[in-house]
């Protein structure tokens, strides 16, 4: 699709396309701004919703802005601009996490034989298909299949944090029975923490455009292999009963170099282009963020063999039902007032 000025409706479009990105518990602590001048979306943290316990250095937070700025750079490029991402682009305004400028147009719009047509830095940043992908990706908390994945589909997901600035390592059976091990830890501490079990609590919300309504919950996996997020915190109104999950869970360790605020978003974006290009190929994905919460644990979830990985997520991979999605906010609660003349 290409298009040439940008105007209400598909500035629209662009912010519900980078919403559709996940985040941690379903807050959705993002805001955008467009600046006409300089045809920029903004991103902005939401830090009225940050996870103030589990989340205190806002790590997370960063995490589900990266996706959503993943997003925002497909949709961009999809109606046809060349997406330009900044990261934290003004030291001065700290909650300025992110910009997208919407530059243009994309290679497949300039004259053939133009200076840029074959420069890396002007080539399409990933698949064009996943813009449709990204209106289906969620993540889902249900079983899957002992089907193994193919080794393909594992080299194309871990090319995609690649090109992020992210590294995307596979464990074997061994290291995940310990990533596992380390997980199951983890929730059992949340759950025995007040403040954590009543922060996961209150986003249980059935009928807002936010958090978790009881149908995305799961089951718990009856032998305790594969410790999913238990959001009620035993909670018995929403006590689902346990079930047998896949027998050789397959679990992706994203991480990075650096642990800085920009890693950070950068890590957000390679998670979403990791998820989008599973989506593509019929995997189901959910997440594993447990152990991250407790600097402890998240230390050795580390690949002993590689002492300098700052290890951002869990990833846990395979086929099966697709489950119910998560609801979204509307795009017009999460905008504020474009800056300086309005768009055209």
């Amino acid at each position: 699709m290409r298009t040439t000025a940008l105007d209400a409706a598909t500035l629209e479009k662009l912010v519900s396309a980078a919403i559709a990105a996940p985040s941690i518990h379903n807050t959705q602590p993002w805001r955008f701004r467009l600046d006409p001048l300089t045809t920029t979306i903004e991103v902005r943290a939401a830090t009225e919703r940050a996870l103030r316990s589990t989340d205190p250095l806002a790590r997370a937070l960063h995490l589900s802005v990266g996706a959503a700025v993943f997003n925002l750079r497909v949709a961009v490029a999809h109606f046809g601009w060349e997406p330009v991402p900044r990261l934290l682009p003004d030291p001065a305004e700290p909650g300025l996490l992110a910009s997208v400028r919407l530059a243009g147009p994309l290679p497949g719009d300039r004259p053939p034989g133009g200076p840029d047509e074959h420069h890396p830095a002007h080539r399409p940043p990933h698949r064009p298909e996943l813009y449709d992908v990204l209106w289906r990706r969620h993540s889902s908390r249900l079983p899957f299949s002992d089907r193994p994945l193919p080794a393909d589909l594992l080299a194309e997901l871990t090319e995609a944090a690649h090109a992020e600035g992210a590294r995307l390592t596979l464990p074997d059976a061994l290291a995940t029975e310990r990533l596992m091990e380390l997980t199951a830890e983890a929730e059992r501490r949340s759950v025995g923490d007040p403040a954590r079990r009543q922060e996961s609590r209150r986003w249980i919300r059935e009928g807002a455009p936010d958090g978790m309504p009881g149908r995305v919950l799961g089951p718990q996996d009856v032998t305790g292999r594969v410790p999913l997020r238990d959001f009620s915190a035993l909670r018995p109104e929403h006590y689902r009963p346990a079930v047998a999950f896949e027998r050789n869970p397959v679990i992706a360790v994203l991480s990075t170099a650096h642990d800085r605020r920009a890693d950070w978003l950068r890590a957000g974006q390679a998670l979403e282009h990791v998820l989008l290009v599973a989506t593509a190929h019929g995997a189901r994905t959910s997440l594993l963020h447990q152990a991250l919460e407790w600097p402890d644990l998240r230390w050795v979830l580390r690949d002993p063999r590689d002492r300098m990985e700052h290890v951002q997520m869990l990833i846990r991979l395979g086929y099966g039902p697709d489950g119910p999605a998560s609801p979204r906010r509307p795009a017009a609660q999460v905008t504020d007032e474009a800056r300086g003349p309005a768009a055209t």
